[in-house]
């Protein structure tokens, strides 16, 4: 029993990439509803009865607007969607899909946009102080490497 325990949880995620897969293919082909337009399903997470399953996506245009329009468009088609994906699936049972906005692309875009900001301010910085004290920024990393090597 131990050993068929382990082998659960790669079923499960097996399942959660095959119903991924197969419900990308659903919204892009078969889905005719003009709410929903471009689509990126980034995850899929199955409980693990395969009761319930949280479907994430993105948008190529991450408006609100947009959003608020696709995630109607998509929890509207939850039923028709299952459907089809029973048709293609052959497990005993179906998970209710349940459809959340992906907001991690959006927040990693901030997250390096005040990384590049910082950088940009350490640079202007550091080269106002080396502007200062009267050496290149060059000629002082060329001594600090000689330092360097001469201490090895």
């Amino acid at each position: 029993m131990a050993k068929h325990s382990k082998t659960i949880p790669q079923r499960g995620l097996r399942v959660a990439d095959q119903i991924q897969k197969d419900l990308s293919e659903l919204i892009a082909f078969e889905l005719k509803d003009p709410r929903v337009g471009m689509v990126t399903l980034t995850e899929v997470q199955l409980t693990p009865d395969y009761a319930h399953a949280k479907i994430y996506f993105t948008l190529l245009k991450d408006s609100k607007e947009e959003v608020k329009q696709t995630l109607e468009g998509l929890s509207k088609a939850a039923g028709y969607l299952r459907n089809m994906l029973g048709k293609r699936l052959h497990i005993h049972t179906l998970p209710q899909l349940h459809f959340v906005h992906d907001t991690s692309t959006s927040r990693g875009l901030q997250m390096s946009a005040l990384i590049d900001q910082a950088n940009a301010v350490r640079a202007a910085d550091f080269e106002a102080d080396e502007a200062g004290a009267g050496g290149s920024a060059k000629e002082n990393v060329d001594t600090d490497a000689a330092a360097k090597a001469k201490s090895e």
